[in-house]
């Protein structure tokens, strides 16, 4: 559910629902990474509401009364802005390491290389968290569902063969193992 998102273009939100306020609908979609734009709907037009609102992660907000128009028009910016973040976030890049998240390509400098699922969704945790230590755990959900029961063997394994996909010979080794911890990404020696 973490970094979901909808393949909605924007989401209207009214702060006036009928059980839970909008402010802790958005903050709680916030908190689960959904990153869908949203435009708050709301009749309480005071600076402070609207800097509440924006604050806790709306990318709009319009009050009422409002002009059709300019609503359908301030989604479709949203919208826009949107579709440019998604382009930005499928595109990851480490070092020489370049992903495309849309065909599940590595890039290597100027050699591409194509990964199984499984290496594409090891390689894309690593690479949302360069040089940080990420553990075998975190390894093996991010994975689970790409291929089959993935185990902490079969981890070794893949991690292995990303290794040797990434790094050929007289190219430098990115992919570390951190004893004990899990794996970096690095440009030097973990």
């Amino acid at each position: 559910m973490k970094g979901r998102r909808t393949s909605l273009q924007a989401i209207l939100l009214d702060m006036m629902l009928p059980r839970l306020d909008g402010l802790s609908v958005l903050k709680r979609w916030r908190q689960e990474q959904i990153q869908t734009p949203v435009v708050i709907l709301s009749a309480r037009d005071a600076m402070a509401e609207i800097v509440r609102g924006l604050d806790a992660g709306a990318d709009d907000y319009i009050t009422k009364p409002f002009a059709l128009d300019v609503l359908l028009a301030r989604v479709r910016a949203a919208g826009r802005r949107s579709e440019t973040q998604l382009a930005q976030l499928d595109l990851l890049s480490f070092e020489d390491l370049t992903l495309h998240c849309a065909t599940l390509e590595l890039q290597r400098g100027q050699r591409r290389v194509q990964l199984t699922r499984t290496e594409f969704a090891i390689l894309e945790r690593l690479m949302r968290r360069p040089r940080a230590i990420v553990s075998r755990e975190s390894l093996l959900e991010h994975s689970r569902g790409s291929e089959g029961e993935i185990t902490e063997a079969s981890l070794y394994v893949f991690i292995s063969g990303l290794r040797i996909k990434i790094a050929q010979p007289g190219e430098t080794q990115l992919l570390h193992t951190v004893r004990g911890l899990g794996y970096t990404l690095r440009a030097g020696a973990a």
